[in-house]
């Protein structure tokens, strides 16, 4: 191929890319020009490399390395079908279906059977393009439904906490700001993705209020995990290193799971506004997501270091302990194995996406319940399940029945017996506290997770 050809099709492409540039009310078209001008420049370099090079790496004839407008198909031997993965610049393309391209005995490309030009297959990338349709909207419910049931669970286990004041402690408090990120941030997801992801017609056509959607959207995610790495000091702290438990600030928790957030939130913000000013700051084509993503990953990493330090403190202390108090610290080990969804463990465990297509749709399926169904499950556990929280609700159902239940005469002796049981259990709850301070360091671990069972 001539230098002057070559040189004549990149000022080509320049005068291209000044058209498009000269219309920034189509930010999609210009991204995909961008994609396809690029992998046409490297096939070019590759071209020009080979003719330089001259030297025939196969013997006998051979179709010679070729553009086709969208890929850029190697050397290859005459009477062969080579393949690649299809292009990803289009949304109806699926990049894991494969592209032919076919070598003639003759040593030229394939023509078309009507057109007679040269041709690619391209049939198969649209080939899954409905399966992956109903592939998405599957998950868009699955995601919908996860929020709106993790949602019902906080609230009520919200207001349970809030009702019963006998539950109120640090380690509840804790737990009542981690459920209320969990609400909001599903509140925010749930209309980021019915108002941007489902309408982006609609929602782009007002930036400013799109930006600040997702401004607290990526807020709030790092509120949600911010809160699960004040559960992992605050359990640290407890279980590990006990003498300075009685010291725990809960206004430095505050601020590390409501105010720290803003930080990562504000310079995201700043740096897309300056560097990358899309519409609605959804393009994944940048690396500016690492300034959120990347406190959120220390977090997890954090707190899967508090877990695995809390396990082999119990570990250490029921090797040392008497037999009779070995069910004690194994029932600890298991309930801190509990704690997984709560610190967030599960997603420094799947941390990297599978290349194969089918087991690539697994993974997501299960990152979605992960992620999605989270709140539900710790609500479920650290709440519903909670020992302290279901005696406290069989106290009070027992109260409301026997009032109901009882004549008008026996009214007093039943306010009067539910006084009595209430306060006694208040004085053996906290007698149970003190007693067990021989056990870890002065701390009641058995409560503490005899409680979150």
């Amino acid at each position: 191929m001539d230098v002057n050809c070559i040189m004549f099709l990149l000022v080509l492409c320049s005068l291209s890319k000044l058209l498009v540039d000269a219309s920034p009310e189509d930010e999609n078209k210009e991204h995909l020009y961008h994609q396809v001008a690029t992998a046409q420049y490297e096939c070019f370099q590759k071209i020009m490399k080979d003719s330089h090079l001259k030297t025939k790496t196969i013997a006998g004839p051979v179709c010679n390395r070729t553009w086709d407008g969208w890929l850029c198909w190697d050397e290859t031997e005459a009477g062969l079908t080579t393949e690649q993965r299809c292009p990803d610049y289009f949304k109806d393309f699926d990049p894991y279906a494969v592209a032919s391209k076919v070598c003639t005995e003759t040593g030229d490309w394939g023509r078309h059977p009507l057109s007679n030009r040269t041709w690619t297959n391209f049939t198969n990338c649209q080939a899954n393009t409905t399966h992956h349709g109903t592939a998405a909207m599957t998950r868009f419910y699955l995601v919908m439904i996860g929020h709106g049931l993790s949602l019902v669970s906080l609230i009520i286990s919200l207001g349970i906490f809030f009702h019963f004041k006998s539950l109120s402690c640090q380690r509840i408090t804790l737990h009542k700001n981690l459920f209320l990120s969990f609400v909001l941030n599903s509140i925010i997801t749930v209309v980021w993705l019915t108002t941007v992801v489902q309408k982006q017609g609609h929602m782009y056509n007002d930036s400013a209020s799109c930006k600040l959607l997702m401004f607290l959207h990526l807020y709030l995610l790092s509120c949600n995990y911010f809160w699960m790495l004040c559960e992992g000091i605050y359990l640290h702290t407890l279980i590990v290193v006990a003498v300075f438990a009685e010291k725990q600030h809960l206004m430095w928790y505050y601020l590390l799971g409501w105010g720290f957030p803003l930080v990562p939130a504000v310079i995201h913000s700043i740096a897309h506004h300056c560097y990358h000013n899309d519409r609605c700051w959804v393009s994944i084509n940048t690396s500016l997501l690492y300034i959120i993503h990347g406190p959120i990953c220390a977090a997890l990493v954090v707190n899967l270091f508090f877990l695995l330090n809390i396990v082999r403190v119990l570990i250490t202390k029921l090797r040392v302990t008497h037999q009779a108090e070995s069910s004690l610290y194994m029932r600890a080990v298991r309930a801190t194995l509990i704690l997984i969804p709560l610190l967030g463990i599960q997603f420094v465990l799947l941390p990297y996406k599978p290349q194969n297509p089918w087991v690539l749709e697994i993974y997501l399926y299960i990152m979605d319940i992960l992620i999605h169904y989270q709140g539900l499950l710790v609500s479920t556990i650290f709440c519903f399940f909670n020992g302290e929280v279901q005696s406290v609700l069989r106290r009070h159902w027992n109260q409301q029945r026997m009032q109901f239940a009882g004549t008008f005469a026996n009214a007093d002796f039943f306010r009067s017996a539910s006084y009595v049981a209430s306060s006694l259990t208040e004085v053996h709850r906290c007698y149970s506290l003190e007693s067990h301070t021989e056990h870890i360091n002065g701390k009641s671990y058995s409560d503490i997770f005899r409680s979150d069972m």
